[in-house]
């Protein structure tokens, strides 16, 4: 008996420890993101802009991790790949966390490795991009985008980024194509920018399930 009591007070001392140490993490982590980006604007690296050609936006069907993926095969020359055919295979929604994106990326897309970056400081998130696109491969990332002018957490695609014109291009399975300023995307990537957000989401970046800063890169 007295076992017992020993290790359940320990299974509750790290259960504990974990609802306390996890959140502060990725409090810190979030809180280092916001670096300082203006010198990208002198830098020569990043002076010439970069496009992705290939990238058609539509509305999706039956959600933007389906519809990201479908306009990345696409791009890839797989026509086959879409909302319908993802939905079939599984019954259900698979891409609802950052981590279950990437996998099925890497399933679908077999030519590439997908790779997650998340809580990326402002410099390496464009950096992370600007590389990709002067790659000639876009970017599927998370961020806050509005639908029916209410505030969602939504993937979509980066095709373009010319920093001398503060401008970056996204396609967004919402069924257009957005230009918005570098300091606008910031705003969203991290989410600072969703308005009124829900408990549970908020709970979700506290414990890891959501992240900010967060890009999908396509490595051969």
């Amino acid at each position: 008996m007295k076992i017992l009591k020993k290790v359940f007070a320990v299974l509750l001392s790290l259960l504990l420890f974990a609802l306390l140490i996890i959140p502060g993490v990725n409090i810190i982590r979030a809180l280092r993101m916001n670096n300082d980006y203006s010198s990208i604007y002198k830098n020569e690296k990043y002076q010439k802009p970069v496009f992705v050609q290939g990238i058609t936006a539509f509305p999706q069907k039956y959600s933007c991790g389906y519809a990201v993926i479908q306009m990345m095969a696409q791009w890839n020359n797989n026509m086959v790949l879409t909302e319908e055919a993802l939905l079939a295979e599984h019954g259900k929604i698979v891409t609802s966390t950052g981590r279950a994106f990437a996998a099925e990326m890497n399933r679908k897309l077999p030519q590439y490795k997908t790779q997650q970056y998340k809580y990326l400081k402002n410099t390496e998130l464009l950096d992370k991009v600007y590389e990709s696109l002067a790659a000639g491969v876009p970017v599927p990332f998370e961020w806050a985008a509005k639908k029916d002018d209410e505030w969602t957490l939504h993937y979509s695609i980066i095709t373009g980024l010319d920093l001398a014109a503060d401008k970056i291009i996204i396609a967004n399975p919402y069924g257009f194509v957005e230009e918005i300023s570098i300091e606008e995307f910031l705003s969203r990537s991290s989410f600072d920018s969703y308005e009124k957000m829900p408990p549970f989401i908020k709970l979700g970046f506290a414990y890891g399930i959501f992240e900010k800063n967060a890009v999908f890169i396509l490595e051969r």
